[in-house]
């Protein structure tokens, strides 16, 4: 495709502008590939399962990735930290670990299904109650809010940090700080967010934080977990091998092993080790000025354009990369379609998982295009996607 007058989209439209980072960060740091590889070529043992010098170096790494992972998000019990296939299995493992008949728990209005699905499926089988707390136009909650609905049978809130769609970040610390007033478990959803903004479960009161490796960890699929600073009970939802006390045969008490029932995906963790040394070298708070930076500018090009409508906060402030758009005259589906045929701009269309919050935005009928801004997007990136958007403007309604 030749771009008249833009000889530098060349590059773009022949090597690709991905744009849903939301979903999975890409690419990945050279460093999480090396590890990866030297992992798979040098070592390819499980960990906690030999005496022998691979596995305890295949122990140490883990060990080690724990520890870092705590250093991250200010928690220094290595132990605390669980491994788990995603956040998904983190979040449904701890929910339903924890909830019994009759609970009640409070939530936002735009959790992803991830949380939303879990919860439904505990109010059908468990009779537990649901709140969900109203939001702003913006997408923000008023913890005031969250107090008000604390019932007496209230035993656990649980919030995304920050929205899939529109990327608007939840106050947590002040919902922390009601949660730990009233002696209630908070469990954030930091999917959105870890890697991207800074936490610290001391500050942000925090009892149990969901994270998954796959998005701004930047590390592989197959990875994440969640970090316990609750010492209440969490049931756990499998059993099987740990590599120690094998004899006995129930699940150990102590954590991690207590969750931890099968082979770990090693090849996993070690681009985990590698991605989470790196954010802790580079620093989430650069990492997350620079991704500012980056949002501010697509806003401020995405709203110079009449036809297109721009949801949530619309402040790069108060927000991490994920910007949900609608294209007037354009279905999302075939807009994104359109982005990826004719530009080789990835996006992602539809209700991203969180039908809740596009009912609110009534945009759950047709959806919205969702486009994913991460650490390595650039400037120049965004002007490409601007010129895509406004010549399919100029053909699709001509």
């Amino acid at each position: 495709m030749m771009f008249k007058g833009y000889p530098q989209f060349e590059n773009f439209y022949k090597n690709g502008v991905y744009l849903d980072n939301a979903a999975t960060s890409y690419p990945k740091p050279q460093c999480v590939i090396k590890s990866i590889n030297d992992y798979i070529l040098y070592n390819g043992v499980s960990s906690s399962r030999g005496a022998y010098k691979k596995a305890m170096e295949a122990d140490y790494m883990v060990y080690e990735t724990r520890k870092w992972i705590g250093e991250l998000f200010n928690h220094k019990k290595p132990s605390d930290i669980v491994f788990t296939s995603g956040i998904t299995e983190a979040l449904n493992g701890i929910m339903c670990g924890m909830l019994k008949e009759g609970d009640h728990v409070v939530t936002s209005s735009i959790e992803h299904n991830a949380v939303w699905r879990c919860l439904k499926t505990l109010e059908r089988d468990r009779n537990i109650s649901i709140t969900n707390v109203e939001i702003t136009k913006e997408g923000i909650t008023n913890p005031n809010d969250v107090e008000k609905n604390i019932q007496q049978n209230t035993k656990l809130i649980v919030f995304n940090h920050a929205s899939n769609v529109i990327g608007t970040i939840q106050p947590i610390r002040e919902i922390g700080a009601i949660a730990k007033q009233h002696g209630i478990p908070f469990l954030v959803d930091a999917a959105q967010s870890a890697g991207m903004l800074p936490i610290d479960m001391e500050d942000d009161n925090i009892s149990i934080l969901a994270f998954t490796g796959h998005k701004g960890l930047l590390a592989p699929s197959g990875t994440g977990g969640f970090v316990l600073n609750w010492d209440g009970d969490i049931k756990a939802w499998k059993s099987g091998g740990t590599g120690g006390n094998s004899a006995d045969p129930y699940m150990p008490e102590i954590t991690p092993n207590k969750y931890e029932a099968g082979t770990m995906n090693m090849v996993g963790i070690s681009g985990l080790h590698a991605s989470i040394r790196y954010l802790l070298d580079v620093g989430v708070d650069k990492i997350h000025n620079n991704e500012k930076e980056v949002i501010a500018y697509a806003l401020e090009k995405l709203e110079s354009i009449d036809e297109i409508r721009v949801f949530g906060t619309k402040d790069p402030e108060k927000m991490v990369g994920s910007i949900a758009i609608t294209i007037d005259g354009i279905d999302s589906g075939k807009g994104g379609s359109l982005l990826d045929k004719k530009y080789n701009i990835m996006v992602r269309s539809g209700i991203h998982c969180a039908p809740m919050l596009h009912k609110i935005m009534g945009t759950d009928k047709n959806g919205a295009i969702r486009i994913g801004i991460g650490y390595t997007t650039t400037k120049e990136e965004i002007d490409y996607l601007i010129y895509a958007l406004e010549e399919l403007l100029k053909g699709e309604l001509a």
